[in-house]
């Protein structure tokens, strides 16, 4: 094969991150909403009754689905369901950087206005099991505490060591994790949408 042929094989071509095709993709959503005058985030709690992370506290969001045209569709999807609102009521959406995590998923992040009232909120409650906000005001003031996670290399059994040079002795690299943690009254912001909402709060400072 000649060699233009082969790169020609990448004309255009747009990259992505390797290997994404075996992950799950996930996008959320940064809901800002106006409480008595002033400029909220708002945060849901999840259902005690869900099987992955219940009683913790996220931002709307889910798997994009096939039926999503894009991230920022299954974003507002996921929104308008999670909250019993319609999309419409969402505006000023704009993308925050995604996150791949350590653990197979890529993350989405957007940031929105919700046109709406709190009262006028229906959140679903398979999901949902609280609503609350925080004033921006007050967590733009607040630093995050960091605590590091370290994650250890366990090879299976089989892991061909002879093949590599140091062989069982070889020196693997530690891969690491800041965990963030915000507090508001009797509220624990941490994990990813801690980590969400830093960016954010950078990104406005």
């Amino acid at each position: 094969m000649d060699v233009n042929d082969l790169l020609m094989r990448f004309k255009g071509r747009t990259p992505k991150v390797l290997g994404s095709e075996s992950f799950s993709e996930y996008a959320i959503l940064l809901p800002l909403i106006e409480v008595k005058g002033e400029i909220h985030v708002l945060f849901e709690v999840r259902s005690l009754n869900m099987r992955r992370q219940p009683g913790e506290i996220c931002f709307p969001g889910g798997r994009i689905d096939q039926s999503d045209s894009d991230e920022r569709a299954a974003a507002l999807r996921e929104t308008s369901e999670e909250l019993g609102i319609q999309e419409h009521v969402i505006s000023d959406i704009y993308p925050l950087d995604y996150i791949v995590s350590p653990f197979g998923t890529i993350i989405y992040p957007f940031v929105g206005k919700l046109n709406i009232s709190l009262e006028e909120l229906r959140p679903n409650a398979a999901e949902v099991e609280e609503i609350f906000t925080t004033p921006l005001s007050y967590m733009r003031e607040k630093e995050p505490e960091l605590y590091n996670i370290k994650f250890k290399m366990e090879p299976e059994e089989s892991f061909p060591y002879k093949q590599i040079p140091g062989g069982e002795n070889y020196d693997w690299q530690a891969r690491n994790m800041k965990e963030h943690f915000y507090y508001y009254q009797d509220k624990v912001i941490w994990g990813l949408t801690a980590r969400v909402l830093q960016h954010f709060i950078k990104l406005t400072s």
